[in-house]
Parts: C-alpha cells; sequence; structure tokens
C-alpha cells in the first residue's frame, strides 16, 4: 500500500474467480462507482489496482469485489511470495486438470456411440447417459458457476452460452430417456440427414453436451497455462540481486543475508561478485559492469566516492562500498515496481469469444423462447414446441467456438516454439495486428551485448599482427572487460599463433595495463596512459586521426605502445550483431517504424543506428525512463512494440502493447514481454508479428466459421425441421473444419 498524493491511497487486491475479460471489466465498473474509488482491473495479472480517498477502506474494497461475485484480498509482498515452494499457477491448474481429464476419458466412448451406429449396442443409450453425468455436472460446473453469477448482473459471456447449451442438451436427454421414447432398448440414431419435423422424443444430444465441455476445458486449460503472471516478472527481479553480502563489522568481514544489510554499513565486493546495494565507494577502483541495468555497454570505472548500483557485477578490483539505499529503496527494488504498475495499468485484450458471445447469448436465448411462444400459438403442442426451442439452444452450443482460439493458439504457437518464438497468451495476439512503432534497445538486442575488437590501426613500420600479439598477451592476465574483448580479438586473428605470457603485469586504474611481453616493455590503454613516468611517445598523427574518428563513431579507441614509441590504436565497441540491418528491413516492410531506444551516449547510438538502417534514435535514457517514452509514444496515438533484453527494459516492456524478449537476456525482461525470441536474434522479432497476426486471423477466421455453422442451422431448428444427426453432423464438421484451418498454421515459414 502506498500513498499517491495527499489524501489518496493505492492499494493493489488480488481478484479470484475472473474466467474472462467482461469479467475484469464488471468489477472495474463496480469499484468506479464507490465515492472517491478510481480502479484499473487487470484479467491478465488477475490483479486491481485501486486508489481511494474519503472514508472508503480497504475492507469495502474487498466487500464490493466480493458482491459481485468474485473473491479479493490484499496480494503477498514479492518478498514473501518468492519464498512460497509451490507457485501459485501450479496450485489453480490442479483442479482445472483433474476436470479436463475426467471429461475427455469419459466423453470420447459417448460421442463415439453417438457418431457410429454399429457401436450402438441394446443399451447404449443408459451408458452414455452414466458416463455423460459426471462430465456435464462435475467437468461443466466452473462454466455453470460462472453463468449464475453473470445472470445475477444481467450479462452474458462464452460460458453462460457453454452452461445454457450443455444444459439444454442433457436435461432434454433425460426427459427423452425418461419420459420419452428414447430409453427404448435398441433404440438407434440411424446415420441419415433428413430434414423432418419430430416431436424429440427419441433424440439424445449426450455427445453435444460431453463434447463441447471437453472441447472447451481443454481450451481453458492450456490459456490458464500459459497466461501470463506479474509475479513471475517480479521474482525474477528480485533473483537478479545478491543473495548474501560479505559486510565489515568492528574491523572482522561477515558474511550475512543481503536482508540484514542497513544503510551506512560497509561491506565488501571481491572481483565477479555482484554489488549487494545501492552505495558509494570508499575504498578500492574497479570496473562495474552496468550494463544489465543501464544499458552501457561500456563498463564503468568507479574510485572512491562514486556511486554504484545494486546488482551490477565488479568486473574488476576490490572495492569497498558504504550501502545509501536498502531494501524497498534500492533501483532494482524501484524498477520491480515499475514492471508490477506497467503490467497492472495495461489494458488486457478483450477476448473476442466473451465480445461475440455477449451479443449471441441473449439473441438465442430471444430466439428459442420466440419457437417456443410461436409454436404453442400455432396448437403444434407442448412437445413439438419445446423440441424446437431446445433444438435452437443445442444448435447454439459452441462446439467448433470452444476449438476456435486454442487450437489456432496450440498450432501457431507451437509453430512458433520451432522457429525459437515463444508466444504467452491469446492477450498477445491482438496487439500485433495494430502495432505502428517498434523500440529496439541497442545492447544485446541490436548489439552483440559484449565489448569487440573491430579494427586495428598501425603506425608506420608496425606490423598488425605483432601489435595483436604483445597487446593480446598483455590484455590476457587482464580482468577487465576491454582487456578480455583485445584478447579474444588477438587470440580470434590465427596468423598471431598463442599468446606468450606477460611479466611484471600491473593495472594502472582507470588508464590500462603495463607489463613485459617477449622482453618488450608493453603499454595498452588509454592515451593518458601513455604521458605517466615510463611510459612513451605520443600518438603520431595518423593514429590520432584514428583515435578520433573511432571517439565520433561512438567506439572506444585504445592506444598500444612499447619500448617508449606509440606503435597503434585499437578500436573496441559493443558490435551490431550481422543480422541487425536485415531485421530493421523486416521489420519496416510490416508497417513498423524502427526506434533505437538506450541508455548509452548519444554518439555511441547513432553510430549504431546508422550501421542498423535506424533514422529514429532516444538516447540517454535511465531505466525509469524507458518506461516513461513508451508511455509518451502511446500518448501520441502509436501503438508500441518494445523489443529487450535487460532489466532495464522489463518495465518498457510490461508497458508496451506489445513486449519482445530476446531469450539470451534477463530472466526479468523475458517474464515481463509477451513474446520471447529465443534465439536472440533481432529478424525473430519480424517472424514472431507475422506468426501473431497470421495466428490471430486464424482465430478471427476460426470464430466466423463456428459462429457461421450455427447461425445457418439455426433457421432449421426454429423450423422443428432439426434432427439429431444433421445436428451432430453440422457440429463434427464445423469443429473438423476449425481444426483443419488451425492445423494451415504449420506450414509457416520464417523470411529468409
Amino acid at each position: 500500500m502506498s500513498t499517491a498524493a495527499p489524501g489518496v491511497t493505492e492499494v493493489e487486491l488480488a481478484i479470484g474467480g475472473m474466467t474472462c475479460a467482461s469479467c475484469a471489466a464488471r468489477i472495474e465498473r463496480k469499484l468506479n462507482r464507490m465515492d472517491g474509488v478510481t480502479a484499473t482491473v487487470n484479467y491478465a495479472t488477475e490483479k486491481a489496482k485501486v486508489s481511494y480517498a474519503g472514508q472508503v477502506t480497504v475492507p469495502d474494497l474487498i466487500a464490493t469485489v466480493e458482491a459481485t461475485g468474485y473473491t479479493a484480498r490484499e496480494p503477498e509482498p514479492p518478498r514473501a511470495a518468492r519464498q512460497d515452494a509451490p507457485p501459485e499457477t501450479a496450485d489453480e491448474l490442479k483442479p482445472l486438470r483433474e476436470r479436463l481429464i475426467t471429461a475427455v476419458v469419459l466423453a470420447v466412448p459417448v460421442i463415439a456411440m453417438a457418431m457410429v451406429p454399429a457401436l450402438q449396442f441394446e443399451y447404449w443409450q443408459w451408458l452414455s447417459l452414466t458416463l455423460a453425468a459426471p462430465v456435464v455436472t462435475y467437468a461443466a460446473w466452473p462454466f455453470h458457476r460462472a453463468a449464475w453469477t453473470n445472470a445475477r448482473h444481467g450479462a452474458a459471456t462464452m460460458d453462460t452460452l457453454i452452461s445454457v447449451g450443455t444444459a439444454a442438451a442433457f436435461l432434454w436427454s433425460l426427459w427423452a430417456l425418461f419420459l420419452g421414447s428414447a430409453g427404448t432398448p435398441g433404440m438407434t440414431h440411424p446415420f441419415e440427414l433428413t430434414v423432418e419435423r419430430s416431436d424429440g422424443a427419441a433424440n439424445i444430444y449426450l455427445e453435444a453436451a460431453a463434447g463441447v465441455t471437453a472441447f472447451i476445458l481443454a481450451g481453458r486449460y492450456f490459456e490458464a497455462r500459459s497466461k501470463r503472471k506479474a509475479g513471475a516478472a517480479l521474482r525474477a527481479l528480485m533473483e537478479l540481486g545478491a543473495k548474501d553480502v560479505t559486510v565489515l563489522r568492528d574491523g572482522t568481514e561477515v558474511r550475512v543475508p543481503v536482508a540484514e544489510l542497513r544503510t551506512g554499513e560497509r561491506f565488501l565486493v571481491r572481483p565477479g561478485e555482484k554489488i549487494a546495494t545501492d552505495g558509494t565507494v570508499v575504498e578500492g577502483s574497479s570496473a562495474v559492469d552496468a550494463s544489465m541495468l543501464t544499458g552501457e555497454s561500456v563498463p564503468v570505472e568507479v574510485g572512491v566516492g562514486d556511486p554504484v548500483t545494486g546488482a551490477t557485477v565488479n568486473a574488476g578490483g576490490r572495492l569497498v562500498v558504504e550501502a545509501t539505499r536498502v531494501g524497498a529503496d534500492t533501483q532494482l527494488a524501484r524498477m520491480a515496481r515499475l514492471v508490477e504498475d506497467a503490467q497492472n495499468g495495461k489494458a488486457a485484450a478483450q477476448r473476442l469469444a466473451d465480445r461475440i458471445s455477449g451479443v449471441f447469448v441473449p439473441v438465442v436465448i430471444a430466439l428459442a423462447l420466440g419457437t417456443l411462444g410461436f409454436w404453442l400459438g400455432n396448437g403444434a403442442g407442448l412437445t413439438a414446441a419445446f423440441t424446437a426451442a431446445v433444438a435452437v439452444l443445442i444448435i447454439a452450443c459452441p462446439c467448433a467456438l470452444g476449438l476456435a482460439t486454442p487450437t489456432a493458439l496450440l498450432v501457431g504457437t507451437g509453430r512458433g516454439a520451432q522457429l525459437g518464438i515463444l508466444i504467452k497468451g491469446p492477450e498477445v495476439l491482438e496487439s500485433t495486428r495494430r502495432v505502428d512503432t517498434v523500440l529496439l534497445d541497442k545492447t544485446g538486442t541490436v548489439t552483440t551485448g559484449r565489448m569487440t575488437l573491430l579494427a586495428v590501426h598501425t603506425a608506420d613500420g608496425t606490423d598488425e599482427s605483432e601489435v595483436l600479439r604483445l597487446a593480446g598477451a598483455l590484455e590476457n592476465a587482464s580482468e577487465h572487460p576491454i582487456g578480455r574483448a583485445v584478447a579474444a580479438g588477438a587470440g580470434a586473428a590465427e596468423r598471431t599463433g598463442a599468446l606468450p605470457v606477460p611479466e611484471d603485469f600491473a593495472g594502472i586504474p582507470g588508464l590500462g595495463v603495463r607489463g613485459v611481453v617477449e622482453g618488450h616493455t608493453v603499454l595498452v590503454g588509454r592515451e593518458q596512459l601513455l604521458d605517466l613516468p615510463g611510459g612513451a611517445t605520443g600518438l603520431p598523427a595518423s593514429l590520432k586521426e584514428a583515435k578520433a574518428a573511432a571517439e565520433a563513431a561512438g567506439r572506444t579507441a585504445i592506444a598500444v605502445a612499447w619500448d617508449g614509441e606509440a606503435r597503434a590504436v585499437l578500436e573496441v565497441a559493443d558490435a551490431v550483431k550481422d543480422t541487425s540491418a536485415e531485421a530493421v528491413r523486416r521489420l519496416r516492410a510490416l508497417g513498423l517504424r524502427p526506434v533505437l531506444l538506450t541508455g548509452d551516449n548519444r554518439a555511441v547510438a547513432e553510430a549504431v543506428a546508422r550501421e542498423a538502417g535506424i533514422d529514429e534514435v532516444i538516447a540517454e535514457v535511465l531505466p525509469e525512463e524507458k518506461a516513461e517514452v513508451v508511455r509518451r509514444l502511446q500518448a501520441q496515438g502509436r501503438t508500441v512494440a518494445m523489443v529487450g533484453d535487460g532489466v532495464n527494459d522489463a518495465a518498457a516492456l510490461a508497458q508496451a502493447d506489445l513486449g519482445l524478449a530476446m531469450g539470451t537476456g534477463t530472466d526479468a525482461a523475458i517474464e515481463a514481454a509477451d513474446l520471447t525470441l529465443v534465439r536472440g536474434d533481432l529478424r525473430a522479432a519480424a517472424d514472431a508479428i507475422r506468426l501473431s497476426r497470421r495466428t490471430l486471423g486464424t482465430i478471427k477466421s476460426n470464430l466466423f466459421w463456428a459462429f457461421a455453422y450455427n447461425v445457418a442451422a439455426l433457421p432449421l431448428a426454429a423450423a422443428g425441421l432439426l434432427n439429431p444427426m444433421i445436428a451432430g453432423a453440422a457440429m463434427a464438421f464445423s469443429s473438423v473444419f476449425v481444426v483443419g484451418n488451425s492445423l494451415r498454421l504449420r506450414g509457416f515459414r520464417a523470411a529468409g
């Protein structure tokens, strides 16, 4: 709970019992009717973010949600939630999985007996009733409960249609078995497709009731399994921080959990360790790799008096840091809150089936009542009138509709997984159609995310292979990321052979390294290193020009000297991936406007943008400002996709209309995104958007045909001309069509 403004309090509630996006909209309306309350309810994250003032209390808010037919509670704090062993999702899935297994095992023989006359032995209809009863009662109970909740509030959704249709089919079958002629031993459903009026006393629809329940439970189960959870992103963010810290107490090193660290205490950070919390360096100097948090590709040199951020990595020497912020005040914790706020504020895409059902259900119920009234008024008799009315409800029962979304989603996501694209759920797909702007993070997304030796400029008379051999040998003993890049570049140049071992190696903080290699006194580092006692002559004019050009292009220029003479300049930078330019062309071909978004300096950003073919650059953006950039573009009417890989991108990924995370990035980014690109290849972003759009198109065509079959058959049902074989055949054919249409997604190919 937090205070947003004077007199206004914010609270977040975990909401239970929602089955569709219209449930979230109903809770939101009820909460917003309360005096002094502003609420947003997110179906995807199952949370409500509420601002309230005046006499309203949290119990009042919870009572309002419960009066609407749902549950509400204040969620566990992220740290407590992280320590809970069983994930929340697993507990939710268990009862749904049990109902699904029950429905499938029992429904299959019921459908087989109804559709294959050869299986209709003397008392087959009574076995069908025995098998179908648990499916329609126990397995379908969530639909009946949701339909009742909806009815109490004057609403109709997909659950209403399922509940009414399956109940009508089952109750009519009970009437036909016990009071009609369907229970007669030896009764069969002949395989004939005649259109004729009957009193329905010999017709049972148990396969429709059981089959629809099984199909739609399968869809709900796969949806629940893939639904994105805000808690997973927050857990991933919190896991990034250090778990333990070496605190200096009374001159002694004591290892304690990070939670016990207090503001003002001093702690030790060894090379390679994560910095435990935000603080100020009081002893030592080092290079700190902050790319995960800030997007800066070049490690930051820190010394006494410099601030450092928790969860960044000490890449060089030993540091003693005084803690300035701990717990919820750290930058990492603030970013976790940004992710959570962005996910809560993100409007969940309204489910297409629910929107259609909201209109279709009342129309069908009205048509069924009209049919009943019409036939009673025309003297057709009570039985014939009820047969026609129930036939209307049964043919409207959405067997194909229940398959429309899950089959397309399963095939689409399965094909995506084969191509290295993970789609997290159906709510993702609608955004891909509308996206017009794509923000691309620089470090690790457009670029490789690691320092690379890109060029070698030598002075007259100096051999490039000798430069690489001597500089690479010296830097091979260094732990600095730039040094490792030089060593890796030298090692990759096969002509240099095996790198020799340096002697008298020494690091000069903030400047570079020196040592003796094969009898030569070698210096590698910044130009200022050459001016130190025992250094070397300054850079000649040609190397000065090369250094200036490299720095203008946003690269890091490293001087190399030996035996008192400057010999070369090395260019080191975070290299643009080979595939990035092609990826940008493909994104443009999809009608998207690419924008480079980075925390790095403008010179570096513009150099990378030129190489990748990106025209628009937003640079020098702090991590917490990235989500604000997304909001600003959304306020301008743009629909924004964000592609990123770091913790600094997590809030922006969650805030964007469509978030795409590189699978080579951090867990926090992956959890906050809607799509994950497993390969870490930016070209997959274009393929992901194409596949998502194709999957969405398939879902829409499935929904159209699913309803088209039902609507086409409704006049026959209302006229009392629909026998069970036609109903069964129409339902089976529509289902086969929907599945076949979905299977076409298996033919999707990645571009190029």
